[in-house]
């Protein structure tokens, strides 16, 4: 019998988290100190071991950015930057956490991973019932997930090493509300 869970690798790409990416000023060192690609990579190699399914939820726009939202305070420089767009390197997931032939790829136009995608199909068509999460930022993407997850009716798993936002208090200040809703632990201690 397929397994019911998942493993989101959310905005894993090199905009973020590359060193010669955009984010790389920002999450790169913090990930670097807390360990975040060696609990992410871990996480990947015990979910495949355990026969998860690993997804993949990539933020990204066409090369029109048709589907960029002008007025968003966090996606309306996307555009005048050449940030965040599909077929290119900076929406390439990591190539740490590189995808293998047939994890699924979900591209998401918005923070959450949910809205206007793939991933509510996807899910309810595997017989997925528990979100393990992972990814930058926390107070962005992985926020969402969690949030939207639970009120879906999902069981929510939040791998709190193999996530960090732009900041080491952003990372806290999302942690300390996502609790409520989430089994927070870590890569190394959590059995798929």
């Amino acid at each position: 019998m397929p397994s019911d869970t998942i493993l989101l690798v959310m905005d894993m790409m090199n905009d973020l988290v590359h060193p010669d990416g955009v984010g790389g000023k920002s999450y790169v060192p913090l990930m670097q100190e807390r360990g975040v690609y060696e609990a992410t990579r871990l996480a990947i190699a015990k979910a495949r071991a355990a026969g998860v399914m690993v997804g993949y939820v990539r933020v990204g726009f066409s090369p029109d950015y048709a589907e960029c939202p002008p007025g968003s305070p966090v996606f309306s420089k996307a555009k005048e930057n050449g940030l965040f767009k599909l077929g290119e390197w900076g929406t390439q997931v990591h190539e740490d956490f590189a995808p293998q032939p047939g994890d699924p790829d979900i591209i998401k136009h918005r923070v959450s991973p949910f809205y206007a995608t793939k991933l509510e199909p996807l899910l309810r068509a595997q017989g997925i019932r528990r979100l393990v999460l992972s990814g930058v930022s926390t107070n962005g993407v992985v926020s969402a997930a969690v949030r939207e997850g639970h009120d879906r009716d999902y069981a929510c798993v939040l791998l709190e090493d193999c996530c960090a936002g732009a900041t080491r208090d952003e990372h806290e200040h999302a942690m300390s509300g996502l609790k409520r809703y989430a089994q927070v632990t870590k890569a190394a201690e959590f059995d798929f």
